[in-house]
């Protein structure tokens, strides 16, 4: 079975990233218990009250009244009344504390839930693109919901577990002190013990749980990769293949987690029995012997006491487990945190003040990870309203320069300027409000086609929806779909081909009325009919603005007002497509390259001169020139 490359895998235990994890996950669940406290103190707090009451207080109820009845006999029968009232409101006080204490405990949970998953989402998307060209989004997925939901149980261990079990053994401490000290002595001298001997197999443990999460998280990024790409899959015939790996891939976690359990219940739990029998044992047997030099109270006192309390080391190892596993999975989200993201706003952004949308790169130099440089003191021009088209091989750095503009990806020397303002300076929702942006593969999101078209400007009216879609030439497949405007267009836009996905990225950007508009290969999935149709509501938008179209298929471009060709980073020719052509330099290699008939008779139409039959034939067949 491959190995994914993903980042799914967990620190090294010990290391200091995962510390710095695990404490940075305590940091954000204690900061929600702080939050919101006005209910987090009392759902801490109450449950332990209740248990004070129902668990603790009984028993000296009782001892007092076998006392009286030990010192009085019979005749004390009648004097014991009140303490059976005792008896029934320290229930009854209990059962009301547990009931105030579940309120705040709901609160304090759902609450806080709330906050971790807005807090876990905001944390994702401050993250630059390349860290989610290194993440599967499965993984990244279970990863935040693992961090918001974990929040529930580690809160309920805190208040049922160690709070509710704590806080009255420090009652406990403090009541059989007043009988006898060496009842207190002996008590947390084999709870100590206990923990002693049961540390270094909990330290043990803790690799086998690393190993188990790190397995699961393997299994969540495998199953979002092959769900995300299921109609390659399924052309490939790979169902079968994929599922094996699956099989193997959730086998190993199986078996990583039986160990993990088997450790703690064959190694952990087998030492804690004897402990905590041992523990009762001797509790009873000091509780007779000091009964004998004090009274029967003692005894009843003593043994409930160490009853209750023996409860905490039978319980260690789940309590443990429950905060090792809570901690653990959150953690897997935090450790992508300790690396910042690459692409920050800076700590006082510039306000917009340009009044003009020139597009300058000034001595850029930029690479990718380890790579050579692939601008070296890169500078470029885009005039206020100017329409520039980028061309050029495949590698010349042509989507490169769009996402640097977008600050997808930061410079690593000189800047670019947007009407004179260092985009650096400014904010990123700021920047990326000057441009409307269209991929080669645009982004769909699993929601109506009308959501769609509006994403780029969320205020916009239904008749802008409408107009937008009208211009785009989307209203031309509406028909075909079932719903309309309200149709679901499926994950990633799965149910529309990748024409009409291409339409509606221009409809979007269309509504975006943004002084800027950068398209890469924005018309790429388009036959040449739809292309023709769509350029046109391309042009009309472009007018009075800012365009950087890339564009491999040349009949895109040729009408720009400059073509600047990019190879190897490098600006090597720049002008106009008949400059260009008379130049017979790399440009007029690539166009003579492509099929010049249909290139010239677009270029012809798009002009607004009326092709002959046998010319418009020609463009719709994609005549060709060698």
């Amino acid at each position: 079975m491959a190995e994914l490359p993903e980042s799914g895998e967990t620190a090294p235990r010990g290391s200091p990233e995962r510390r710095a994890a695990l404490r940075l996950v305590l940091r954000f669940y204690l900061g929600e218990l702080k939050r919101h406290r006005r209910v987090s103190v009392p759902g801490l707090l109450m449950p332990s009250i209740g248990n004070i009451c129902i668990y603790y207080l009984p028993p000296l109820v009782v001892a007092e009244a076998a006392g009286r009845i030990a010192r009085h006999g019979s005749s004390g029968l009648g004097s014991v009344t009140p303490y059976i009232l005792l008896f029934a409101g320290a229930l009854a006080l209990g059962e009301i504390c547990w009931r105030i204490g579940m309120h705040c405990l709901n609160r304090t949970d759902g609450w806080g839930i709330e906050d971790l998953y807005v807090r876990g989402m905001d944390e994702l998307l401050a993250k630059d693109a390349a860290f989610f060209h290194d993440n599967f989004a499965g993984s990244l997925t279970k990863r935040v919901v693992s961090f918001a939901s974990r929040y529930e149980e580690f809160v309920d261990t805190l208040v049922f577990s160690v709070m509710a079990e704590l806080v009255p053994l420090v009652f406990a401490c403090v009541v059989l002190w007043l009988f006898d000290p060496w009842l207190v002595v002996t008590l947390i001298s084999l709870i100590l013990v206990t923990g002693a001997v049961i540390a270094p197999l909990i330290d043990r443990r803790q690799a086998l749980v690393d190993a188990r999460e790190a397995a699961w998280a393997r299994v969540s990024g495998s199953v979002g990769d092959t769900l995300g790409n299921i109609d390659a899959v399924r052309a490939f015939g790979a169902e079968g293949r994929e599922l094996r790996a699956h099989q193997a891939r959730v086998a190993d976690q199986r078996g990583l987690a039986i160990r993990s359990w088997d450790y703690a219940n064959l190694r952990i739990d087998t030492l804690v029995a004897p402990l905590s029998v041992l523990t009762n044992s001797l509790g009873l047997l000091i509780a007779i012997g000091l009964g004998a030099r004090h009274d029967v109270a003692t005894i009843v006192v003593a043994f409930s006491y160490y009853l209750q309390a023996t409860r905490i080391l039978f319980d260690f190892n789940q309590t443990y487990r429950r905060f090792e596993s809570s901690l653990t999975d959150a953690a897997q989200f935090t450790e992508l945190l300790l690396k910042p993201p690459t692409v920050v706003d800076v700590a006082a952004p510039a306000p917009l003040t340009s009044t003009d949308a020139s597009v300058r790169f000034e001595q850029v130099w930029f690479g990718y990870d380890e790579s050579p440089p692939l601008f070296r003191g890169l500078d470029l021009v885009v005039e206020d309203g100017e329409r520039v088209g980028l061309v050029g091989r495949s590698g010349g750095g042509k989507t490169t320069l769009t996402k640097l503009l977008l600050r997808l990806m930061d410079v690593q020397g000189g800047r670019i300027l947007i009407g004179g303002q260092d985009i650096a300076q400014l904010r990123q929702v700021d920047l990326r409000s000057l441009i409307a942006y269209v991929p080669q593969d645009p982004a769909m999101f699993h929601r109506s086609l009308r959501e769609n078209i509006a994403f780029g400007r969320p205020g916009a009216t239904d008749e802008d929806v409408q107009a937008a879609a009208e211009a785009a030439h989307v209203m031309d497949f509406i028909d075909s779909l079932p719903a309309g405007l309200e149709t679901l267009v499926g994950e990633r836009g799965v149910k529309l081909s990748g024409g009409q996905r291409q339409r509606v990225a221009i409809a979007r950007a269309i509504l975006r009325n943004a002084p800027i508009l950068l398209l890469d290969e924005a018309t790429s999935a388009l036959d040449s009919e739809s292309e023709a149709l769509i350029q046109d509501a391309l042009w009309r938008l472009m007018a009075g603005r800012t365009a950087v179209v890339v564009a491999h298929r040349l009949s895109t471009v040729a009408r720009m007002d400059r073509l600047i060709v990019l190879d190897r980073g490098e600006v090597v020719e720049s002008g106009s497509h008949q400059s260009l052509l008379a130049r017979g330099g790399i440009y007029a290699d690539l166009w003579g390259r492509q099929s010049g008939g249909f290139l010239v008779d677009e270029i012809e139409v798009a002009d607004g001169d009326e092709p002959d039959a046998s010319t418009a034939g020609a463009a719709r067949l994609g005549g060709t020139r060698r």
